[in-house]
């Protein structure tokens, strides 16, 4: 992911004159030999950036040279200093010769995020002010708070060296806010997952697939969820995106809930095709004060992934998605939950089975589920009435019209469906809206 923002900055700014890479942190890090390799880096100087102390690790080859600067050539500088001091960075970078107005990709490969986030924010904010055409990419981890992210963690401390980022900064929204607001003007932010699948070429992904057999599909999504690449941008280079935020694949009959309080709204389910139903959950969350604004901002709406935890239903559409309350354990006060009743996919006409998300934990939670259960079902119609939810019309298995009402209700240990009576009797139908 790196590689490919680097390579993709130095396309965008081939005409340029002048251009310079600057690492932060890096080590032992290769990149500038393979480029150099490759031919890619005519009219640019690549700055290498690490404390003093890495560097003496190999300083019998490479310290050529007094003071902060241990190598020098027309594209190649190393220096000794730390980043958390920002004069003392910003003089040793200037003697090496780094051009504050020319146009530089900043690189931070898992590097921040060792340092207290105070000190990390004030190097995302040094570089906004002192670059002001600049590209920043950034890569780290994320979601330090379900299993994988609490080993994950522990991995690290037992390593001595404490992820700090995290407790601030734990999901993509809140890394893309944490550049903005400090100087930024776009950011764009997405995991692994969503780098491979929608920026790695599928030539390149079907080439990968044939180098071995492999078959651990769940343990490698599981990390890449844990993991985001980010650029942000300034000036003229702002509207060169190195990266561009995955869209969201194309599909109907999925079901938008929204949620309480003003939450935004979950986005679940649907198709692509007869063949290929969907069950990742979206949410959407919307900036009003902006559009308020007297000059709104363009973007008003964000799109985040929802991982969540647990047994999930099947893949569907044409199903329904309602908020419920219940109060359950391990806390007293009610929680909502998402309830997901019927619909079909490319292995069952109609669907019959109940399915509850913690929208709190966002975990598939399991309830006992009793009363008149009503028929399997698709195209029928659901909505939230009092912390419970009613259920009418539809298609069956048969594809007959359905014209029964139903009130799933909360007991003490789990829900109870009822059936309504209504006379007179409704005209069966799907398609409904309540």
């Amino acid at each position: 992911a790196v590689d490919h923002c680097v390579r993709r900055f130095l396309l965008i700014t081939a005409k340029c004159p002048k251009r310079q890479v600057l690492s932060l942190g890096a080590g032992f890090d290769s990149l500038y030999f393979r480029l150099c390799a490759d031919g890619a880096l005519d009219g640019t100087a690549v700055f290498e950036v690490d404390f003093p102390d890495v560097l003496n690790f190999y300083s019998t080859i490479t310290y050529l040279f007094s003071g902060p600067v241990y190598m020098c050539s027309s594209q190649y500088r190393l220096l000794g200093v730390d980043v958390r001091e920002e004069s003392q960075t910003e003089e040793a970078l200037s003697a090496a010769g780094l051009d504050w107005a020319a146009p530089t990709l900043i690189l931070s490969e898992v590097v921040l995020t060792y340092m207290e986030t105070q000190r990390s924010d004030a190097v995302i904010g040094w570089a906004a002010k002192r670059l002001p055409q600049s590209l920043f990419v950034m890569y780290e981890q994320i979601c330090p708070d379900d299993p994988f992210g609490r080993v994950m963690q522990d991995h690290f401390l037992k390593l001595n060296s404490t992820l700090h980022a995290l407790q601030q900064y734990p999901d993509l929204s809140a890394q893309r806010q944490r550049f903005l607001d400090k100087g930024w003007e776009r950011c764009v932010c997405v995991d692994m997952n969503a780098f491979y699948l929608g920026l790695v070429p599928q030539e390149e992904r079907d080439r990968i697939e044939t180098l071995e057999p492999f078959d651990e599909y769940e343990e490698w999504h599981q990390k890449c969820s844990h993991y985001f690449i980010l650029t942000a941008s300034r000036g003229a280079l702002m509207e060169q995106a190195l990266l561009s935020q995955a869209s969201g694949s194309v599909r109907l009959y999925h079901t938008v809930t929204p949620l309480p309080r003003g939450g935004g709204v979950v986005v679940y389910g649907g198709r692509s095709s007869p063949l290929r139903p969907n069950s990742d959950l979206f949410k959407l969350t919307f900036d009003l004060s902006a559009a308020k604004a007297p000059r709104p901002e363009a973007e008003k709406v964000q799109v985040e992934p929802m991982d969540c935890t647990g047994n999930p239903p099947p893949p569907r559409f044409r199903h329904t998605a309602t908020v419920v309350r219940h109060k359950g354990e391990p806390r007293p006060n009610q929680r909502h939950f998402l309830f997901v009743f019927g619909g079909k996919n490319q292995s069952a006409c109609a669907l019959g089975d109940s399915s509850f998300l913690s929208l709190d934990q966002q975990h598939w939670t399991e309830f006992p589920v009793g009363g008149d259960v009503p028929a399997a079902r698709h195209s029928h119609s659901a909505c939230s009435y009092l912390g419970s939810v009613v259920v009418f019309g539809g298609l069956s298995r048969e594809g007959e019209p359905l014209g029964d009402l139903s009130l799933l209700t909360p007991t003490e240990r789990g829900f109870d469906w009822i059936r309504v009576a209504v006379h007179p009797p409704p005209v069966p139908r799907s398609v409904v809206f309540l």
